[in-house]
């Protein structure tokens, strides 16, 4: 189980002007514990390194999903058992990883045909460029893990100018919900989980990944399609939970102590 954060008005030191702006509209940021406890009891978790999902988090959702999985599944009642069977959501990687190599073969060819139409409309979601900007001023570690492939990752750091070391793609196995990706970047940084966040859009692969690792989590939920916080399952609640990338400057300066991470965990 994750240590529950307290949380409260705590001491951060003062942001840029042009960062204190943006955070003015970052007042609903929902952190998922108990009630606050007394002023004397509040204390701040040591952080040096956050690990972001990439589509849907650090750029704007462009893949209609749907549509991949009923082509991959092979039509509507396909698609709608798989939603059965996963609970409402699909793992399409997980649905096709035991097919036929034929028949697998199609399905990633299609996989790859969305994400490439993904690729031409790629666009860096609002907030990241300067949510990143600020970890590096604090020289927090950043990585990232997504099931896209590698080529994607590649030209999300082409095109928006920023790069995350490591940046696990689908090549790495097993891949989210499995913690083995985020407890790798965790090894190679030389960083303990409990001093890294995952930030993700996705409670089924981001918010258990980052869990079953032993990190602190954050969901991205832009639409509140989750709903309250409240009626999430335990084994899925985040730590905290946004509507944008600026609510998590909030979280950050608010809940953790921004420690840089010790020359020895650099790469």
């Amino acid at each position: 189980m994750l240590l529950r954060l307290l949380l409260g008005p705590l001491a951060a030191a003062p942001l840029p002007l042009p960062l204190r702006r943006r955070l003015a509209v970052a007042g609903g940021v929902r952190a998922m514990s108990s009630a606050a406890p007394a002023p004397s009891q509040r204390s701040r978790r040591p952080l040096r390194g956050v690990v972001f999902d990439m589509d849907g988090t650090l750029t704007v959702p462009v893949i209609d999903f749907p549509a991949m999985y009923r082509e991959v599944l092979g039509g509507d009642a396909a698609y709608a058992a798989a939603r059965a069977a996963g609970g409402g959501a699909v793992d399409i990687l997980h649905c096709i990883e035991d097919w036929a190599p034929d028949k697998q073969r199609h399905a990633y060819e299609v996989i790859a045909r969305f994400e490439k139409e993904g690729l031409d409309r790629l666009q860096i979601m609002p907030g990241a460029s300067e949510l990143c900007g600020f970890l590096d001023t604090k020289q927090i570690r950043r990585g990232l893990i997504t099931r896209n492939v590698k080529d994607a990752v590649d030209l999300f750091h082409q095109r928006f100018g920023m790069t995350f070391t490591p940046a696990l793609s689908r090549e790495f196995r097993p891949y989210k919900p499995d913690p083995a990706p985020l407890l790798h970047i965790c090894s190679t940084w030389n960083i303990p989980p409990h001093e890294v966040i995952m930030i993700g859009d996705s409670l089924k692969d981001d918010v258990v990944c980052g869990k079953r690792a032993g990190a602190f989590t954050c969901l991205l939920d832009e639409t509140e399609r989750y709903g309250p916080h409240d009626s999430l399952p335990e084994e899925v609640k985040p730590d905290f939970k946004v509507s944008s990338l600026t609510e998590v400057f909030t979280v950050l300066e608010e809940n953790f102590d921004l420690a840089p991470a010790s020359a020895e965990s650099r790469i």
